[in-house]
């Protein structure tokens, strides 16, 4: 088909979509009661699945609720999913609002996201028990929607947030297992840590000597995806050759990522920095993840103080990936700082309060709504180095704060200390060092609401 051709059919087809418009306008009378409405769209895909979002028009009517649900074929299901609470059954979803957008004004909007992993799009979306107002895109409109919309919405990527809480465990160790701590806690989001590079070079592994492919944790991961869970991969950490500064290359560093994400199959990368590393090569190999596959990326870094927030590098970093256009919850380690407040408890919130308005500062644009969206707190619990303790009421009051504030993310280090086997003692790996039941942490933290 020739180039000129092809000009006119495009014209063509414009008129005729621009004269459908007027036409459609014009038969609306002046004043007709609209239905609320749910739309579908598509914030980025890859081979293997995409995100996307529902957005919700309250129409004439303003909405004191909402509900949207749909099917998807087999073979495609729902993963991480934010601003939204799910249930489901079989190959059937259910979101309904959360406490915070379910008031929808007259003409108002809100919205909602979520990862699929497949390539199904929804099916038979009711909003409310009602059809949501239009079909899902066809595999040929959602290529074209797909860019439109990534051209209006990159800059708000669904956060890291996404998951909601997500405790970190440290995977190298045999026990306790993903799954044993889901069964008995209910809660089924966790942070893998460390991925590492291994003696090789750029090559990811678990502490950096178990292979990234070890049956042990890929089964563990994928008992637990099964049962409705997911986990967030973490790379860095306090000792180890961290990817980020073994790898030479953003393009290596990029593939490194790719590898232990496909590996466990999520979507969800945390870097933790307690070692200088080349910002900007990292920020551009997390851009272009981002780009790609839609990646939730959190930042964990060191707090200097509680009145201080983040340390000065920590800032640098976080100032390269804003620049670089990198979505990122930014997620203070509040715990080993200085402190002068005679309550521990007091002292993480505040230290988490000074790291949010670090967050104002490096992106300016943003609403005090969005810059608490994108903070996540991670204290330690039990004994602390510094001789500081993180109770459970100090956990308690995290977790209404937290939820007071619609942080975007909470967790703790870690789980396989989330134990009462050494009260009174030094600190441990193993142990949480104070009286405590098992998993209580976990339990705990499992009642944030975001």
């Amino acid at each position: 088909m020739s180039r000129s051709r092809n000009g006119i059919l495009a014209a063509l087809a414009a008129s005729c979509a621009s004269l459908l418009i007027v036409a459609l306008t014009q038969t609306a009378p002046a004043g007709a009661a609209t239905s609320p409405t749910a739309t579908f769209s598509k914030d980025s895909s890859w081979d293997t699945g995409y995100t996307a979002r529902y957005t919700i028009a309250a129409g004439t009517s303003a909405l004191s609720g909402w509900r949207v649900e749909f099917d998807l074929a087999a073979g495609s299901s729902v993963g991480t999913f934010w601003d939204s609470l799910l249930t489901s059954s079989g190959n059937h979803y259910t979101f309904v609002n959360r406490e915070y957008n379910g008031n929808v004004p007259a003409g108002g909007t809100t919205s909602f996201g979520f990862n699929v992993s497949g390539t199904a799009n929804p099916a038979s979306c009711k909003l409310d028990g009602q059809p949501c107002g239009g079909a899902p895109p066809t595999s040929t409109t959602t290529t074209t929607r797909s860019t439109t919309t990534t051209t209006t919405t990159s800059t708000t990527p669904p956060p890291a947030g996404s998951v909601r809480a997500a405790p970190y465990i440290d995977i190298t160790m045999s026990t306790p297992s993903l799954v044993s701590v889901a069964n008995a806690t209910g809660h089924k989001v966790f942070t893998l840590a460390f991925a590492l590079a291994d003696s090789t070079g750029c090559n990811p592994s678990w502490g950096g000597t178990i292979p990234i492919n070890d049956s042990r944790i890929v089964n563990d991961v994928r008992a637990l995806q099964a049962a409705g869970g997911d986990v967030v991969v973490a790379t860095g950490g306090a000792a180890g050759p961290y990817l980020e500064y073994t790898c030479t290359s953003s393009a290596a560093l990029l593939a490194a990522y790719k590898r232990v994400l496909d590996t466990v199959g999520s979507n969800h990368l945390d870097v933790d920095v307690e070692a200088t590393i080349p910002q900007d090569m990292v920020n551009t190999a997390l851009a272009q993840l981002q780009r790609e596959r839609g990646t939730t990326i959190s930042y964990t870094m060191r707090v200097q103080g509680d009145d201080f927030g983040m340390d000065p590098y920590s800032v640098q970093v976080l100032q390269s990936a804003a620049a670089r256009g990198v979505n990122v919850t930014v997620n203070p380690m509040t715990m080993e700082f200085g402190s002068s407040r005679p309550d521990w408890g007091d002292a993480v919130i505040a230290a988490a309060q000074a790291s949010l308005n670090q967050v104002k500062q490096i992106w300016p644009g943003k609403s005090d709504a969005e810059a608490k969206r994108m903070l996540g707190v991670t204290p330690m619990i039990g004994r602390n180095f510094n001789g500081k303790t993180f109770t459970q009421a100090h956990a308690r009051k995290l977790v209404d704060w937290a939820t007071a504030n619609h942080v975007g993310l909470l967790a703790f280090w870690s789980v396989g200390r989330d134990n009462g086997g050494c009260p009174g003692g030094g600190v441990s790996p193993t142990c949480s060092s104070i009286s405590q039941s098992t998993f209580e942490f976990t339990k705990i933290f499992k009642g944030f609401r975001g």
